[in-house]
């Protein structure tokens, strides 16, 4: 239930912060502001997972583990896993000296709930 009162957090912090930077409102077609505004946000928090995810995690799964290294195109697959392991069970990252960041939390859980809400269609 904490997890997903965190998570309702991030969406809603994360809308009102990031939704207006980088376009003009376009005036009588609010729809397709929403829309714009969606993907902006969307394509933002993907990059800055993925960057997490090279600079914190493939720095292990490399070595250690080949079979989940991430990439841009297979990162939305394994979004389900990474909350599981990272978020449910706190398991990742492993080790004392590669650590996240509170912000790096956040912008994983905001990439995850997008990935969920564009999957599931919520």
């Amino acid at each position: 239930m904490v997890t997903l009162a965190k998570l309702v957090i991030v969406i809603i912090t994360t809308l009102s912060t990031s939704s207006t930077i980088g376009y003009e409102p376009i005036k009588g077609k609010d729809e397709l502001t929403a829309v714009h505004v969606y993907n902006y946000t969307t394509k933002d928090s993907k990059t800055k997972a993925f960057q997490i995810l090279e600079n914190k995690c493939n720095v292990c799964h490399k070595k250690r583990n080949k079979r989940r290294v991430f990439t841009i195109e297979n990162m939305n697959t394994w979004a389900n896993d990474i909350n599981k392991q990272v978020f449910i069970k706190k398991r990742m990252p492993k080790g004392k000296k590669i650590k996240l960041t509170s912000q790096e939390y956040q912008d994983l859980l905001t990439w995850i709930s997008y990935t969920k809400t564009s999957n599931n269609g919520i």
